[in-house]
């Protein structure tokens, strides 16, 4: 089977301190990475949850009030950035296995790597659109810290992971919708990532891929046809939507595969270059891969993607 390329993205911050608990004290975000808050005190959605944050031996995170951007900051920047969105079903993120060792490796390739932890729609706030606000707003603060960061503001992408990947989809086929009230002059920036990558991805809310936790979580149980079209990625995009690169595997148990292959199909009708590898095995939530499995192979094809589409030396 012929295997296709896709798209990434990276977001930065500062580094206030932000209160946590660590189960099992394992897992611990370095106390050396820059952390920059999203919101100051204009955050859209009212107080959310209460408490510390929850951070699982394996870097699951839940019990989020202080949306931020975590910043890797690589010695020798080569000007691309990379918006970083773990999945976790919208019910906790998993940047354990997916964003922070995503964010290493990026970081070790000269782009500047900024981890998205953002809120999760079922956490006490107003609404279910916390998440996509979050997100649109990271990109336009991305955009506003170019100089800073020696980041070329033609080269900022996205990339993200399962219910991340549907974060990442959405922010690049709807980045100019008015999600959120502006509350500053960053929000007069652009939230259009210029590349999109997205792994494993949920794309559809749509039967048959209507299954998935990332569905009812921003959904709940029961929605209306319409509701589920309005957050299905693949009948979100236009012409313009970033070029895009998709990775999965064919045995995916959460997220089916028809969600790439239709997203996919959607991007080339309007005309949109994609780049789409599809795996014989690998499941789910893989994040860089297994060595030695064949899904382990995606970060290369995307690095290769990515310099022959121009965003990466």
């Amino acid at each position: 089977m012929k295997f296709l390329p896709f798209l990434a993205i990276l977001l930065f911050s500062t580094s206030p301190r932000f209160d946590a608990q660590i189960q099992e004290n394992r897992f611990q975000i370095s106390s050396s990475l820059e952390q920059i808050p999203l919101w100051n005190n204009d955050m859209p959605g009212g107080s959310g949850p209460q408490g510390p944050e929850i951070i699982t031996a394996k870097g699951s995170v839940t019990n989020i009030s202080k949306p931020r951007l975590i910043v890797h900051r690589p010695s020798n920047p080569n000007g691309t950035a990379i918006l970083l969105i773990s999945g976790g079903g919208y019910a906790h993120i998993e940047i354990g296995k997916e964003s922070t060792p995503a964010a290493s490796w990026l970081q070790s390739e000269g782009v500047t790597a900024f981890e998205l932890i953002y809120r999760l729609p079922q956490e006490n706030w107003k609404n279910t659109l916390v998440p996509f606000e979050d997100a649109q707003r990271a990109m336009r603060i991305i955009r506003s810290l170019a100089d800073k960061y020696q980041i070329d503001t033609n080269k900022i992408g996205i990339l993200g992971f399962s219910a991340g990947g549907h974060l990442a989809g959405f922010t690049s086929a709807l980045p100019g919708k008015k999600i959120y009230k502006p509350v500053d002059t960053i929000d007069s920036l652009s939230a259009r990532p210029d590349f999109t990558g997205l792994i494993y991805p949920v794309v559809s809310m749509l039967p048959p891929n209507n299954k998935t936790h990332s569905r009812k979580s921003i959904l709940g149980k029961k929605p209306s046809v319409s509701e589920e079209t309005a957050f299905s990625v693949e009948k979100l995009v236009d012409s313009h939507m970033p070029v895009t690169f998709l990775a999965q595997a064919m045995d995916d148990p959460i997220s089916p595969v028809d969600n790439s292959l239709l997203l996919y199909s959607a991007l080339k009708q309007v005309q949109i270059k994609a780049e789409m590898h599809l795996f014989q095995t690998g499941g789910h939530g893989w994040g860089l891969g297994k060595k030695g499995s064949p899904v382990a192979a995606w970060p290369e094809l995307f690095k290769t993607w990515m310099k022959n589409n121009g965003f990466c030396k």
